[in-house]
Formats: C-alpha cells, sequence, structure tokens
C-alpha cells in the first residue's frame, strides 16, 4: 500500500520551526538536523500506518480522528488526522506544553 502523502497546516510548520530554531541556538546544527530528521521518520510512518497514533486527545478534547505520535530522542508529538487523501498534520508539540490549550489555537483561515 502507497503511504499518504503529509500535509503540514500552517501552525505545525511555525511549530517546527520554533523548535529547529530553538535546538539551532540551544544546542548547535547537528541536534537541529536530527530533530528533522526524527520528524521525517515521524512523518513516513504515520504516512505508512496512520491508525497507529494515540487517539489519547481525540477524546479527552472531543476531536474525532485526532491522533499523535511521539518523535524518537525528542520530546515532540506529531498531532494528525487521517484524511482519504493525505494526512493532515495540525501541530507538532512540545510534550511538556499544556496540549489541550495548544492544540485549541486556531489557524488563520486563507
Amino acid at each position: 500500500m502507497k503511504p499518504k502523502r503529509i500535509v503540514p497546516r500552517e501552525l505545525a510548520g511555525k511549530d517546527v520551526e520554533g523548535a529547529v530554531d530553538y535546538y539551532r541556538e540551544e544546542a548547535g546544527d547537528q541536534v537541529a538536523l536530527g530533530f528533522i530528521e526524527s520528524l521525517q521518520k515521524a512523518f513516513d510512518h504515520i504516512g505508512r500506518h496512520p491508525r497507529t497514533g494515540s487517539p489519547r486527545y481525540a477524546h479527552e478534547l472531543n476531536l474525532p480522528g485526532l491522533r499523535m505520535w511521539p518523535l524518537k530522542r525528542y520530546p515532540y508529538w506529531v498531532f494528525y488526522v487521517e484524511l482519504d487523501s493525505h494526512i493532515d498534520v495540525w501541530r507538532v508539540l512540545n510534550s511538556q506544553r499544556d496540549i489541550p490549550t495548544w492544540l485549541s489555537e486556531e489557524e488563520p483561515q486563507p
């Protein structure tokens, strides 16, 4: 079965940019590149096996279909919804954050 295409929302892109900037400033380019590599591996896994992510926050926040998948070696979770045509990545958040509050932030509409 062909993997589904990963489509990050604008807020997810900003989350990733913020994490990369943080790691670059605090730990250097190699750690930032490691974060990007870990994120790509998570995206690859989600694209091939979207139903393996945890639905924990879907139940907690009453957001049917929402799942999350952790990055390896980095304290970040990818929040996404599987659609027929692709994987809709909502956010990429640090697991130490107040996840319900961060997930409820609205993305500006085009």
